[in-house]
């Protein structure tokens, strides 16, 4: 979903971020920077807003040369990471955690994906686990979901489509969409991965849960045009090296992330080595360099 422009003097989130010999560091040059964003983070003259909480999703397919991820590019007027490459995902909506779409889960029960998510509250994380479901959909076309074992009326790709339509158009819920087409949300195929939380200075700021998303080798994204304005699928390693030339735009979460899972021959390794391991939240900071502010990982995201 869009939210409204923020005041650009106050924001470096659509700031280009630069890679640095440190691969826990991430420069945004002066040139690059909002005016006065630099004195605001050096004299800590901010007070930090709430987080929104989001979702965000690793669309991942086997290929020839290893695991490849789906990427979105943004639009260049889009309030947040403009003309970044992103995976997709967006803000928790209130219904992404509405008791009904519980029936529609395959895969671990609500307490589980509590216990993995490190919440209390169930509902709370069905909520991440559905708008990472819900968003993957509205931003790609891809919906993570089967056909019920008692469907009716399964529907086909003409059909989800025009749901997909009805959904950025909020005619109808994601439980709408599931319910009318005898679908079932593949919870299963989805794995936590990462949470991110964005640096205090920022006036726009999420916590932001990551899955990791296995589709089809056949899996066909069509962008929403409305937010993004192509899609590209690449190996881990590749996208990094583009980002480290400087020819591809990404955010510290996307590239940290990225160079996490290079070294997997497969989605399957990812999943065997990434299904139990810790996810710890991570927040950087950011700090005045001569040169600039740079956005520095924690020691728990090295």
């Amino acid at each position: 979903m869009t939210d409204p422009q923020p005041d650009p003097s106050r924001s470096a989130a659509s700031a280009s971020r630069r890679a640095t010999d440190d691969p826990n560091v991430f420069l945004i040059p002066d040139e690059a920077l909002p005016p006065g964003f630099a004195d605001k983070v050096r004299a800590g003259d901010f007070s930090p807003v709430a987080a929104r909480q989001a979702a965000t999703v690793l669309l991942v397919r086997d290929s020839a040369d290893g695991p490849e991820f789906l990427l979105l590019r943004r639009k260049r007027t889009s309030g947040f990471a403009a003309g970044a490459w992103v995976f997709p995902g967006g803000v928790v909506d209130g219904g992404d955690a509405e008791g009904g779409i519980v029936e529609r889960l395959d895969g671990p029960t609500p307490m589980q994906w509590a216990e993995r998510l490190g919440l209390t509250d169930p509902a709370q994380a069905v909520g991440f686990v559905v708008a990472a479901v819900r968003e993957a959909f509205e931003e790609t076309g891809i919906l993570l979901a089967r056909v019920a074992e008692d469907a009716t009326n399964p529907g086909g790709r003409e059909t989800l489509d025009v749901a997909r339509r009805a959904l950025l158009a909020d005619v109808v819920d994601l439980r709408q969409v599931l319910v009318t087409r005898s679908l079932r949300i593949a919870a299963d195929k989805l794995l936590y991965l990462a949470h991110w939380i964005t640096p205090e200075p920022e006036p726009r700021r999420y916590d932001t849960r990551f899955f990791l998303a296995r589709v089809e080798a056949n899996a066909v994204c069509t962008p929403h045009e409305a937010e993004m304005t192509e899609s590209v699928w690449l190996t881990a390693r590749g996208a990094v090296h583009y980002f480290e030339l400087g020819s591809l735009k990404m955010l510290p979460p996307t590239v940290h992330t990225l160079r996490r899972l290079a070294g997997h021959a497969s989605v399957d390794d990812i999943f065997a080595a990434l299904a139990e391991a810790p996810v710890p939240a991570i927040m950087p900071v950011m700090r005045v360099v001569p040169d600039g502010v740079t956005i520095e990982l924690p020691p728990e995201a090295r």
